[in-house]
């Protein structure tokens, strides 16, 4: 009796599972999910890099914009060091001071680049203020004249009769003259005159070539020992000699 009973559960079972994994049934199986599609003449199988795009991020899909590299500026190239080629002029110089100061210049051995220029005030009228009482005072009133803004002076130095006047220059004529003096008197100059200059008055400039720093320095140096002298740059048609 038992044994019947086991036989028959085996046979519901075997057929049980040929019902539900049979061929038919992987067929009926297969067609109810076909039925399922609405479209189903359009499935398409898909290739797996197709599929892996379905997968990823759609913002990650766009290539990123290449920014462009931001252009470094070009490092400054230093400049080339330009050799010195100016022109100075150191003066004005009256003939008692001349053999000082070549004495003064020539340890410095500058030959072809010295040269001297000469300056001749022909006798007429001229713009002064003195004389005064010493050099010392000169060159202080000098530099009075410097900070009103007043540039061409000189110190008289050879003419015994006025030594230690301030010449603001001299003119063959009077009216000439007298232009000069307003001009000064604009300025804020009140101690200047006008006078008859009968006998010829004369300065020198030194002038020196192709300068380079530590001559210029050194010329600014001797300067010093020179009060009311002048270390300038050298007019325009001076520097082309």
């Amino acid at each position: 009796m038992r044994l019947l009973f086991y036989i028959l559960m085996l046979a519901n079972a075997t057929f049980f599972a040929y019902g539900w994994f049979g061929p038919g049934a992987q067929a009926g199986g297969d067609a109810q999910i076909i039925s399922q599609q609405l479209n189903p003449e359009k499935i398409r199988l898909l290739r797996p890099e197709q599929v892996g795009t379905l997968t990823r991020d759609p913002a990650a899909a766009k290539p990123e914009a290449v920014k462009p590299e931001a252009v470094k500026p070009e490092a400054a190239k230093p400049e080339a060091v330009k050799s010195v080629s100016a022109c100075l002029e150191w003066g004005a110089f009256g003939n008692s001071d001349l053999a000082r100061v070549e004495q003064a210049l020539a340890p410095l051995a500058l030959g072809a680049k010295l040269s001297q220029r000469r300056q001749e005030d022909i006798a007429g009228f001229w713009v002064y203020i003195g004389p005064l009482a010493s050099r010392q005072f000169a060159v202080q009133k000098a530099g009075e004249l410097k900070r009103l803004g007043v540039d061409d002076y000189f110190i008289v130095t050879d003419d015994p009769k006025w030594r230690n006047s301030v010449s603001l220059g001299v003119f063959t004529t009077e009216d000439a003259a007298k232009s000069r003096l307003a001009a000064l008197r604009a300025k804020g100059v009140r101690s200047a005159t006008i006078g008859a200059r009968e006998t010829q008055q004369g300065r020198t400039y030194f002038q020196v070539r192709d300068a380079n720093p530590g001559l210029v320095a050194k010329l600014n140096e001797f300067k010093q020992g020179y009060a009311g002298t002048e270390l300038r740059e050298c007019a325009a048609d001076e520097k082309k000699g």
